[in-house]
């Protein structure tokens, strides 16, 4: 911490976002764990973020009033909002780990998209002066690292994604030849997908439909 801005004391709980929180989590919650397993439930679980599948809506009723007595027994709080019954199978769902689950399918999140969407832009702008060359290597860490986390969604996300990533690349290219505005139209016969391939940009449909053959 480089001040104390915003700290307060507290006798309870870790701060919000520590490093040693998870692992405070798992290690406090190991009786939860052993308490579902116990009455016959699967849970899933990552630090203090859970969800418990049940096939059925008396069951999941449940399982949320035995989570509820384990965890004001131990004196915890159930977070009063994410705290809710689902059936997936429906429209809705619900989030999870930066997944969304929903009806059979996962996707990421849209906040997980909008993050992601936010680097992006970050890293192309239009006053970019690098070369083509060095700004797509730079994406590149960001597309690959954040493809071996979310290449279990469905395949149109890497399509949304990939054509996202190219479009702010053509307006960087438009402006450089004087135009204004963002790429589309002609540009996209100027500066064909194959072009960006060429640069050496990382695809995620590739990546995908390659990763779909070698399993």
């Amino acid at each position: 911490m480089d001040s104390a801005k915003g700290w307060q004391p507290t006798e309870q709980g870790t701060p919000q976002g520590a490093v040693i929180s998870p692992l405070l989590s798992n290690i406090y919650l190991d009786g939860l764990d052993w308490e579902m397993a116990k009455g016959g439930f699967e849970m899933v679980r990552y630090a203090d973020d859970f969800i418990v599948l049940c096939s059925s809506q008396e069951q999941a009723q449940e399982a949320l009033e035995r989570v509820r007595r384990w965890v004001e027994e131990n004196g915890l709080t159930l977070h009063p909002i994410k705290t809710r019954l689902v059936d997936a199978s429906q429209a809705g769902g619900f989030d999870f780990l930066g997944y969304h689950f929903e009806r059979g399918m996962k996707w990421p999140r849209k906040k997980s998209m909008d993050k992601l969407k936010d680097t992006i832009r970050t890293k192309t702008r239009r006053t970019d002066g690098r070369s083509l060359k060095a700004i797509c290597e730079d994406l590149n860490r960001t597309l690959r690292g954040w493809f071996g986390y979310f290449k279990h969604s469905k395949d149109n996300v890497f399509e949304t994604v990939d054509g996202y990533t190219r479009g702010r690349l053509r307006s960087i290219l438009r402006k450089r030849m004087g135009k204004r505005g963002r790429g589309c139209g002609r540009d996209n016969q100027r500066w064909p997908n194959a072009y960006f391939s060429a640069m050496g940009l990382f695809s995620l449909r590739q990546a995908y439909r390659a990763a779909c053959q070698s399993s």
